[in-house]
């Protein structure tokens, strides 16, 4: 699988907000789908990490909105893993229009490694980190 994910979707009506633009809320959920996918891509679906007990959950999101998606625009996210450290892991965004590759936004995620029962933070397992390749910031 490639380093960068690549997660398509329409903005459909739902993702609107009364400005007739995507809420800010649904680009996180188009992060948190791309994020989800390319996991499950890469052999690490949800239902594996329930197996372990234990998997990935958010510390924080920041998003830098540049232009606006409207109704009917095809999106790519494209989503990869930047670093990988003992417990967490960053994870960055571009969130593009299809059309015409203008990007609409750039984000990241800062991910923890729980255990789910205690939500305690444990060590990335080898299998779960092998499975990324890390694509190093660059300037």
């Amino acid at each position: 699988m490639p380093a960068i994910y690549e997660w398509m979707h329409v903005v459909g009506e739902p993702d609107l907000d009364e400005l007739g633009h995507a809420n800010n809320i649904s680009y996180l959920k188009w992060m948190q789908s791309a994020s989800l996918a390319h996991s499950a891509a890469q052999g690490w679906p949800l239902a594996a990490h329930r197996e372990l007990g234990q998997g990935w959950v958010v510390r924080s999101h920041q998003i830098d909105y540049l232009t606006s998606a409207r109704l009917g625009d095809e999106i790519v996210v494209r989503t990869w893993v930047a670093n990988l450290k003992k417990v967490t892991s960053l994870r960055r965004y571009h969130i593009i229009r299809a059309r015409d590759q203008v990007t609409l936004a750039r984000s990241s995620s800062d991910w923890a490694y729980v255990e789910y029962a205690s939500a305690i933070p444990k060590r990335i397992p080898l299998e779960v980190a092998r499975a990324f390749e890390i694509v190093p910031d660059t300037d």
